[in-house]
């Protein structure tokens, strides 16, 4: 396939300055796609844009992404509430932390990292203002719609200068890396339209040079209707610190049958041919779920690595008896001993006690009685004695590791 047809295929091929997809296919591109640093990790909803990124790289292109340790002192504007400015010191912590998660993601690939902060540092407030700021038209921009919502109505919170100068900051680092580094193209969440749109303009206005960007869409959880990206805990982040690994891929295996097929295409380097095999599979037949799991596995692996990506499915398969317990490595034992709660105890009423599954001895044994409780995958009637390891399971998805 060519480049434009995979976008399209894929279905990342969204807002546009091109006047066809065929465009994509006509030359080589330097391309950019920037991220502010305001948290110290990304999460699955920044994830789309990324593997479209990737899409280029793969077909030839050459990539530049930049982290924003400039324009994060400002922070983009939202479209309910003026951002609370960020120490300049968690400001650096983020940089680097996304510095490093963005080498990880894109681990083998050639590409440039950058950081806004660079040049942005260096503008002199008036010298910008009659370069660069007279390059802006303010119907323009009180005309878009993010404008509207913060400034017009009722309810609307106000907007500081700060937040409204950010589109301006974004159209120059496009006009500076199309100076600098010959970047013709920018990609972008579609939330940040409106801002590319300036450092398109600007650099025509700057130079006389026609250069284009591209959004990836927004992805929509089809079962909720709302931004996809969330779990009931909150945000799936990419780092495994505040979202596991095992929980990163608990969230993959859980979309729902409708949408698992589209995330495959957005998320994950599988061909087209291995993704028709699998839409085929799954059609047939549903309930095993084939989908999901190849979905969760691949994406996890391109996040956190072919190894804990492994472990990650081999504790999943044996937490749900797909494989015998007694397979898990040590290393296996410890990423689930941190999901489930564990009992040293030395029999199983007082294992349940203790974890809080049971309230008391009398329960846990009426538990016990009525074949409530299974350990190692087999249904135990009475008190035992338990071995190390061991999981005990009760119901569906109520577990005690036993270490």
């Amino acid at each position: 396939m060519t480049l434009s047809e995979e976008l399209r295929w894929r279905g990342f091929y969204n807002q546009t300055t091109f006047d066809s997809p065929e465009a994509l296919d006509d030359g080589r591109y330097v391309l950019y796609l920037g991220t502010d640093p305001s948290a110290d990790s990304l999460h699955v909803g920044h994830l789309a844009v990324y593997m479209m990124v990737r899409r280029f790289l793969d077909h030839g292109h050459k990539v530049i992404l930049l982290v924003g340790g400039g324009t994060g002192m400002i922070g983009d504007m939202r479209d309910t509430e003026e951002r609370e400015l960020k120490p300049l010191d968690e400001i650096d912590h983020n940089k680097q932390a996304l510095s490093a998660q963005v080498s990880q993601l894109f681990s083998g690939q050639s590409f440039e990292l950058v950081d806004n902060y660079d040049w942005l540092a260096e503008v002199q407030l008036l010298p910008f203002l009659r370069d660069i700021g007279k390059a802006f038209n303010m119907n323009e921009l009180t005309g878009r719609e993010f404008y509207r919502a913060r400034t017009g109505g009722d309810n609307a919170n106000g907007l500081s200068y700060a937040e409204f100068s950010y589109t301006i900051l974004q159209g120059y680092d496009y006009l500076h890396l199309h100076r600098d580094k010959r970047v013709n193209l920018q990609i972008g969440g579609s939330d940040q339209w409106g801002n590319m749109l300036s450092g398109v303009e600007l650099v025509r206005k700057k130079t006389g040079d026609i250069v284009h960007a591209l959004s990836s869409p927004l992805v929509i959880n089809r079962s909720t209707g709302r931004k996809f990206g969330k779990s009931e805990s909150g945000a799936v982040w990419l780092d495994p610190v505040q979202t596991s690994v095992y929980k990163f891929y608990q969230f993959w295996l859980n979309v729902d049958d409708e949408s698992a097929i589209d995330y495959l295409k957005l998320f994950t380097l599988l061909d087209r041919l291995a993704i028709e095999d699998i839409a085929a599979q799954h059609v047939k037949e549903p309930g095993k779920r084939q989908a999901q799991r190849t979905l969760a596995y691949e994406v996890a692996r391109l996040v956190h690595g072919q190894a804990r990506a492994e472990q990650a499915r081999n504790v999943t398969a044996a937490l749900f008896g797909d494989t015998p317990f007694d397979q898990l490595l040590n290393e296996e034992l410890d990423m689930l001993a941190l999901e489930i709660p564990v009992a040293t105890s030395s029999n199983l009423v007082n294992a349940l006690v203790t974890t809080g599954v049971c309230a008391s001895n009398g329960e846990a044994r009426r538990l016990i009685a009525g074949n409530g409780i299974s350990i190692n995958g087999a249904k135990v009637a009475q008190d035992i004695e338990l071995k190390t390891p061991s999981l005990i399971k009760k119901g569906k998805n109520t577990f005690i590791l036993v270490r």
